[in-house]
């Protein structure tokens, strides 16, 4: 039976983190014509509304009544600014390039949580987070085809992994959909304040795809919540390096684009390093526990 669940927690997490990317092959479709922080508002606006019934199928407003404001607010301010990053990266960089930048956020949160948790991490895994971010640099490729985007990229995945520790504090009290609403609804107020500076009337063509990516938002989202209901997260987790195949193949059909050597170097040494993490990760709370 745990084997089952375990089955079907990895299958949400793929399915997951291939809607994810599809939402990242959307945002770039978009181009460059539009603000990122328009379409962060716009995509803010579509999840909240699809989210809503399910806040309130799960226990209703009463849900958002929360003893820890501060924490939510510091955690919707940080993806709110990781989200503008990353759409702004996702617009001028190929898919795959921001995707494997991205999966570093193992390392990032490694290192705050010593900084700002005080936990203790353990030389393997100090090592792990080293060679980690050479892998970052490789595909940075800083003496080749360089990118001042991938810099951006680099901003983004250090203000996501700040998410995730603030997400832990979170998880211990608040409701998912409560710490999803609530960022949604942050996020979309902070970005409305720009638009009168940065809006662009949509076309139809960017309503079809701002559409498509509030939706594979918010069922990404959920079912990456689901996936760590039916499984622990040093199970799933390491399933979210998928997310560079997916945008490799996006890439190849739809733009005809191969990454370079450099690109597939880094991502290996970021994967290898990130599950090594989750494995150590693991093992410090079974030790824990027991």
């Amino acid at each position: 039976m745990t084997e089952n669940k375990s089955t079907m927690g990895i299958i949400m997490m793929i399915m997951a983190v291939a809607i994810l990317t599809g939402m990242n092959v959307m945002v770039k479709m978009i181009g460059t014509s539009y603000h990122p922080t328009q379409i962060t508002f716009m995509r803010s606006l579509i999840a909240m509304m699809l989210i809503f019934p399910f806040l309130m199928k799960a226990g209703g407003l009463s849900l958002l009544k929360t003893k820890r404001p501060g924490l939510h607010l510091m955690r919707s301010l940080a993806g709110t600014l990781g989200n503008i990053l990353y759409f702004y990266a996702f617009q001028r960089m190929t898919v795959g390039d921001v995707m494997v930048i991205s999966q570093a956020v193992p390392l990032f949160v490694t290192i705050f949580a010593v900084l700002f948790l005080s936990e203790r991490v353990g030389i393997r895994r100090w090592v792990a987070v080293l060679i980690g971010f050479l892998g970052v640099i490789i595909a940075i490729d800083p003496a080749g085809n360089f990118h001042v985007t991938s810099l951006i990229a680099v901003a983004a995945t250090g203000c996501w992994a700040s998410t995730i520790l603030f997400m832990r504090k979170l998880g211990a009290t608040e409701s998912p959909y409560t710490v999803t609403f609530i960022f949604m609804a942050v996020c979309m107020t902070i970005t409305a304040c720009i638009q009168p500076w940065v809006w662009q009337t949509p076309t139809p063509r960017m309503l079809v795809l701002t559409l498509g990516i509030g939706i594979s938002g918010a069922l990404g989202q959920m079912l990456m919540s689901t996936a760590l209901k039916y499984a622990k997260a040093s199970v799933v987790s390491p399933f979210n390096y998928t997310g560079i195949i997916w945008a490799i193949g996006f890439d190849l059909v739809l733009w005809n684009i191969i990454p370079a050597w450099t690109t597939m170097l880094g991502a290996g040494i970021i994967t290898v390093t990130g599950v090594y993490i989750f494995h150590r990760e693991a093992l410090v709370s079974q030790k824990s526990a027991s």
